[in-house]
């Protein structure tokens, strides 16, 4: 310690203990920044526990964007953008590595006394989720993952349950078992119906001001949605098989459809959105019976495929149609029913047995993480959906959320 009346160590802007960090303010910004930019995540933590100028400079988005889009599901796609901008990404990192390590609670959103085939979608404090012929659309508790006890809206309109729908701006595009389409408004209680397909419509799309459907009856449909023909039929393609599942491409130009693969075509086929031709078939080496269940567009070029072989497939259309660029084979040799994706790194899938969800690394031929929800009885993730900070799981008779913020 110095004598009594000796001066004091100079002390640094924003209370740090010692001169050192002072001389790091001298540096231009710009320099500053760059200097930071080379540090991991830990050395960015402990840059700052210094001081609390620091602590606020080393929280900065500009830093932990680089190594967020490193992380699995901290809101950033492959393509650079940023789904969940309220967020600091420096708590996304944070959150990111309980996803890696599946540390997350448990909770049962909501149950229902009757097997169903649930669908559902996430829209900010909203989910809908359809129960039989209705879709119901409740909204999140303020600061939770759980739901308000009642329903803010239902919207109906099919005879039968409805097997998928999709948000579409402010409307809601669902099929039915009764082979209809409904659009209904979300808000408000105008809705049109018409006669879609002569059995069960078991998909559907939306985007652009176009609809796409998919059939038990071997057909996938075109219908327009532009004012004064909402619900005129553009082209019905024959598929020669069941239709399971459909997605419109992002580029608006083509759309995929996911058959039962019961004969001798590729369950994988790409048509021409304009003229409802076929333009091309993914992939030659299929079984008998390896029909695909889900289909997610990641980017205009890459998508993602499950099904009954127990694959999750990635295909990237600018390399090859005749084979996949990646595959994750579901280890307990079970159909995937669901895949979800966010559009970086991760990937969710929803298994046929015992409720399991699995989280995936593309980086990586293993799963990381497996969650079984089903209890006490067996029952397929027949749909999932998941945030920055949640996960949620429909299952035949209740809906479960997994909260990776709550460690």
């Amino acid at each position: 310690m110095g004598r009594q009346g000796s001066p004091r160590p100079p002390q640094a802007e924003g209370g740090c203990g010692a001169a050192r960090p002072s001389l790091l303010w001298a540096l231009p910004e710009e320099l500053l920044l760059l200097i930071c930019s080379y540090l991991d995540a830990q050395a960015l933590g402990r840059l700052g526990q210094v001081c609390r100028r620091l602590r606020a400079f080393s929280g900065r988005d500009l830093l932990w964007r680089r190594i967020a889009r490193g992380c699995l599901n901290s809101g950033f796609t492959q393509l650079g953008a940023d789904l969940a901008a309220g967020i600091p990404v420096k708590e996304r990192v944070k959150v990111s590595q309980n996803w890696r390590h599946g540390r997350c609670r448990r909770e049962t959103l909501l149950k229902w006394k009757r097997n169903l085939m649930p669908w559902m979608h996430l829209d900010g404090d909203y989910l809908y989720l359809s129960q039989a012929e209705d879709i119901w659309a409740y909204r999140f508790r303020p600061d939770s993952a759980g739901l308000q006890r009642h329903p803010q809206a239902i919207f109906s309109g099919h005879q039968e349950d409805v097997c998928r729908f999709v948000l579409a701006g402010s409307h809601i595009v669902s099929g039915g078992g009764d082979g209809n389409i409904v659009l209904s408004k979300v808000h408000g209680s105008f809705s049109i119906k018409f006669s879609a397909h002569q059995q069960e419509v078991n998909c559907v799309d939306c985007q652009g001001g176009i609809i796409v459907s998919g059939s038990r009856d071997r057909t996938a449909k075109v219908w327009s949605l532009s004012s004064g023909r909402v619900g005129h039929c553009l082209h019905t393609v024959q598929t020669e098989d069941r239709v399971w599942s459909i997605a419109i491409s992002p580029l608006l130009s083509s759309f995929v459809t996911g058959t039962a693969c019961c004969g001798h075509t590729s369950p994988l086929r790409i048509w021409d959105l304009e003229s409802g031709q076929l333009a091309t078939c993914l992939g030659t080496d299929f079984h008998r019976g390896a029909g695909v269940l889900d289909i997610v567009y990641e980017t205009p070029f890459t998508l993602l495929s499950c099904g009954y072989d127990t694959y999750i497939r990635s295909w990237d259309l600018r390399v090859s149609t005749r084979k996949c660029v990646l595959e994750w084979e579901e280890p307990h040799d079970s159909a995937l029913y669901c895949v979800r994706s966010d559009g970086n790194h991760m990937i969710a899938s929803g298994s046929a047995y015992y409720g399991v969800v699995r989280l995936w690394d593309k980086r990586q031929s293993r799963c990381l993480q497996s969650f079984s929800l089903s209890s006490p009885t067996s029952s397929p993730v027949y749909c999932l959906r998941f945030n920055t900070t949640h996960l949620y799981a429909a299952l035949a008779s209740a809906l479960h959320a997994l909260d990776f913020t709550a460690p």
